[in-house]
């Protein structure tokens, strides 16, 4: 067994990888970090669960510690979920510390020499893990995963640019209200309502998309060069991100192709059978009213995402569109970060 740490282990993206890693077969959850004043109490004493299955009792007791190096021993990776300003300074201390870091956050998402990976697309950039070492002298290193919304996208633009040439892909979310943390929307302002602005989140998906999709030479990632666009919006669905793709492609398409290169998408993960690696990452479904978050954000375990409505635009032959769902806090989040971190332990 591996031993692991979870740094921000009381927020909502902690508690996930809490859950997640209940009885992962390589795992075994050793530490857990908050802020300071969390620090010292038993975990069950010092959180405010809020996930759908009770605490696990193998962290129930555990003492929480400060986010820092110092008082985390005898752990080989760490599963980020501290929010950005706070992961900014904490993730390298326990990368010089001689850990693996496994980020959730976006902190160093965007570093030239930080892997940003999502493993289905683009495994090789971990290759990026010696240069990071080497410019800053660590013994450990930083992989980060990309923003919620943009895992599930590139996960169903990944079989298609293999494919065929894409000229531009417009994108407009309705994302679920986990995503800004439990208390990052008030009731009142979702009830009834819906929030057509996340700060920060069109500018993570448009560069973010990109650079996972470029070409990697192995010093430096050149990122793809069609175009993106986002637009991104809050509802009021609690778990469940959903998009709706328009794409415009270089040439013409057969929809079938489209289809089976979808639902045969496999991978990396896949053909290592990793423990959190769905069967299928892309699922196709033929109804008109699917997806929908409460019937398929589980999908995989909350690992896949789920694609509907794939349909060539009557008025532009060489355009596609199609909407997706993806599990915003699993596959999203905690999920991805997990992910990486059992391909890490597998392949280097």
């Amino acid at each position: 067994m591996v031993n692991v740490g979870i740094l921000g282990a009381t927020g909502m993206v902690g508690q996930r990888f809490i859950q997640l890693l209940e009885d992962h077969p390589k795992f075994e959850i050793t530490a857990l970090t908050a802020s300071q004043r969390s620090a010292g109490k038993k975990y069950q004493d010092a959180v405010t669960w809020h996930m759908d299955t009770p605490i696990p009792e193998a962290v129930q007791d555990t003492v929480v510690v400060d986010t820092d190096p110092s008082h985390v021993k005898d752990v080989e990776i760490v599963f980020s979920a501290l929010p950005a300003e706070n992961a900014l300074i904490a993730e390298p201390k326990f990368a010089e510390a001689g850990m693996k870091v496994a980020s959730n956050a976006s902190a160093m998402r965007m570093e030239p020499d930080v892997p940003l990976v999502i493993p289905e697309v683009n495994p090789e950039h971990l290759d990026l893990i010696e240069t990071q070492q080497k410019n800053r002298g660590w013994d450990g290193f930083i992989v980060t995963n990309p923003n919620c919304s943009t895992i599930a996208l590139v996960l169903t633009l990944k079989p298609i640019y293999d494919q065929y040439d894409i000229n531009r892909v417009y994108v407009s979310t309705m994302q679920a209200v986990s995503g800004a943390g439990y208390n990052g929307v008030p009731s009142m302002a979702m009830l009834d309502n819906l929030v057509p602005f996340i700060g920060g989140e069109e500018e993570k998906m448009e560069e973010e998309t990109l650079y996972l999709l470029g070409d990697f030479d192995g010093e430096n990632v050149e990122p793809a060069t069609f175009g993106v666009s986002t637009s991104c919006h809050r509802v009021p669905v609690v778990d469940g991100h959903t998009e709706a793709v328009f794409m415009e492609m270089d040439e013409e398409f057969d929809l079938e192709d489209i289809k089976k290169s979808l639902q045969n998408f496999q991978a990396l993960p896949q053909k290592l059978n990793l423990f959190s690696a769905p069967e299928h990452p892309v699922i196709v479904r033929e109804e008109d009213n699917r997806p929908q978050p409460r019937m398929d954000r589980m999908m995989g375990k909350g690992m896949a995402v789920t694609v509907g409505r794939l349909r060539q635009d009557a008025t532009f032959p060489q355009s596609l569109k199609y909407v997706l769902l993806g599990h915003n806090t699993v596959r999203g989040a905690a999920g991805a970060s997990i992910l990486n971190a059992e391909l890490i332990a597998e392949i280097m």
